[in-house]
């Protein structure tokens, strides 16, 4: 019984001394209060601590406290134990006016350490025009049920913006006393790229004035949009069924009647009222390195090394951050030397949304691979964007690159070079495959009843290798041209490129992958362009890619078709749900424009 006891007693001090190693001092209290109620101030403290020394408060009358309350709690898990101290110190509060205060900072001590706390901001609203306190109004359960006690606001943050420019729209629900919602349907963003913002699962009601009236209040969806065309967009109008408990009169039977009330449920459909949108084109004057960012930006640009060998990669990092439309950025253009073999860059994008916007961090590594030595210069990144609070367009500059390049192995920037430019992984050297001859250890034998000598198949022996080298370096000479034009060998795999990203882009559609399948479809459909037009991408606008079109012919019906498309994809990409028959219709849609493509431009 003792050795029990005495095991009993390791254990308990054992799990007192387990204490959490990081102290955590925090106070709060409700974000919206109404004049004339009270209210709670609390700070919690995750160990024992004393000297506590609030500041002074002197927006609000101090009703009681500190009221200290302590709490113990021991847990033990896979045979290790561990237990916290809770200590809680209130306030109870009363504003002495309306209007937005804040709570200065506090500060406690625990083991000789002076620990703060943070700030507070509360908002006090005026009395509700009905006179009813909160509590008064949560408890309420009306039979009669008034038009503006119950209803949905679409909050736009702004109705007049430039194309491209976030505004924050906000769904608010405004209840006279707290309800549930079903069947809700957000309205259709229809000509604008959505970026929705994460809100809590569980939804926190708090307390806000609209029209001098107090209501419940808690935010229901929270998105930023940004209109990608200019001219009048409307957002529509929402449904929301909001579940109300209402109070059911009833003849009272007996006298125990009276102590019990009858509630019952209604469904009221509320809507929200639509808002439109007035979007203003880009203003005139847009620089060549301009290519869609609006917003408020900086960029920094750095290159892996300055000194190569032939035949190694170089890296050149190029970082676009800030608060915009980050999603529809194109990447900057990077114009490496005519003997670089270029590969397609790596991307990396690390964003969040919030109520200010779509802020972060986009990341574009560019690889090259210099094929001769020498000193080489890689022309300075541009990046322009529209800066929507100076109106203005600005453009940000990198610093040029030098690059030195030392001869490699060998055969390294020596011999001639023949690449493939539609998969560059695999370079190939002319001039490797020399052997020489065998001057030494040869003997002749001679057969005089076999004479070769002036026969007729000695003369072909003669002549039909001449015939063959004279085609062969005919045939020769032609590819090699035809390799030396970049525009040519562009234009010819245009429609090779683009077909394996639409088979890329069909598999995304069999796994119902939405964004991942328009973005394939869009490399598809821009890359096919840049390639055929001899246009890199970087300058490729629908305005000049409209006229290019125009120039060889195309019919202002498959320019169309193929504006229509680009414009889809863009929209559905962002949209809330596609279905998956929509996505097939965009996928044929894509191969038959392509296919008209081949057959009214060819080069």
């Amino acid at each position: 019984m003792k050795r029990c006891i005495f095991l009993l007693f390791l254990w308990w001090t054992a799990s007192w001394m387990v204490q959490a190693d990081e102290v955590t001092f925090k106070a709060s209290a409700p974000q919206t209060v109404v004049m004339g109620e009270q209210f709670r101030l609390t700070y919690t403290v995750n160990a024992e601590g004393k000297d506590l020394r609030v500041q002074g408060m002197p927006d609000f009358d101090v009703l009681m406290g500190p009221a200290q309350s302590t709490a113990h709690s021991t847990r033990y898990i896979n045979g290790k134990v561990s237990s916290e101290t809770t200590v809680t110190y209130t306030y109870i509060l009363m504003p002495k006016k309306e209007g937005t205060f804040t709570v200065a900072p506090a500060t406690i001590k625990v083991k000789n350490a002076t620990y703060t706390s943070n700030s507070v901001s509360i908002k006090v609203l005026p009395p509700d025009k009905s006179g009813k306190t909160t509590a008064e109004r949560a408890q309420e359960s009306s039979a009669v049920i008034n038009a503006d006690d119950f209803f949905v606001r679409m909050i736009v943050s702004k109705q007049n913006v430039y194309e491209q420019e976030g505004l924050l729209v906000t769904f608010r629900l405004y209840a006279a006393r707290p309800c549930g919602l079903t069947n809700v349907k957000f309205p259709e963003f229809e000509g604008f790229l959505v970026q929705e913002i994460e809100l809590p699962q569980e939804k926190q009601w708090s307390q806000d004035r609209y029209k001098e009236r107090n209501y419940f209040t808690v935010d229901l969806k929270q998105a930023v949009l940004y209109p990608q065309r200019s001219g009048d967009l409307t957002i529509g109008k929402g449904e929301y069924d909001a579940i109300i408990r209402v109070s059911t009169p009833q003849k009272a039977r007996s006298i125990f009647d009276d102590f019990f009330d009858s509630y019952r449920e209604v469904q009221k459909t509320l809507v929200s009222s639509p808002a439109t949108i007035h979007v203003e084109p880009l203003p005139s004057g847009k620089p060549a390195s301009f290519s869609g960012a609006v917003g408020t930006f900086s960029m920094s640009a750095s290159i892996s090394t300055d000194h190569v060998k032939a035949n190694e990669a170089v890296t050149v990092k190029v970082q676009i951050s800030g608060n915009g439309n980050l999603k529809m950025i194109k990447n900057p253009e990077v114009q490496f030397p005519n003997d670089f073999d270029i590969y397609d860059p790596k991307v990396e994008q690390n964003s969040k949304t919030t109520t200010a916007g779509v802020s972060g961090t986009k990341t574009i590594e560019y690889m090259a691979i210099p094929r001769y030595n020498g000193d080489f210069e890689i022309p300075a990144v541009q990046f322009s964007y529209f800066d929507v609070k100076t109106k203005s367009y600005k453009t940000l500059t990198s610093d040029a690159f030098k690059l030195h390049v030392e001869k490699g192995e060998e055969g390294s920037g020596s011999s001639p070079v023949i690449s493939n430019y539609s998969n560059k992984e695999q370079v190939k050297y002319l001039g490797q495959d020399i052997r020489f001859l065998k001057t030494k250890g040869i003997h002749f034998v001679n057969k005089r009843e076999e004479v070769f000598f002036g026969t007729f198949m000695y003369a072909m022996s003669y002549i039909v290798p001449l015939i063959l080298f004279v085609v062969f370096s005919i045939v020769y000479r032609k590819q090699i041209k035809e390799n030396s034009d970049l525009a040519r060998v562009r234009t010819k795999k245009a429609n090779k490129i683009a077909v394996k990203r639409l088979k890329n882009a069909g598999k995304l559609m069999q796994a119902n992958q939405k964004e991942a399948f328009y973005d394939e479809v869009l490399r598809a459909l821009w890359g096919y362009l840049s390639d055929k037009l001899n246009i890199p991408q970087a300058d490729l606008t629908k305005d000049n890619v409209e006229a290019e079109l125009a120039k060889y012919g195309v019919d202002d019906s498959l320019t169309k078709e193929f504006m229509d498309i680009l414009n889809t994809c863009e929209f559905a990409r962002y949209a809330p749900s596609q279905a998956s028959d929509a996505m097939d219709k965009l996928y044929g849609m894509t191969v038959d424009a392509i296919g008209k493509m081949e057959n009214t431009i060819k080069k």
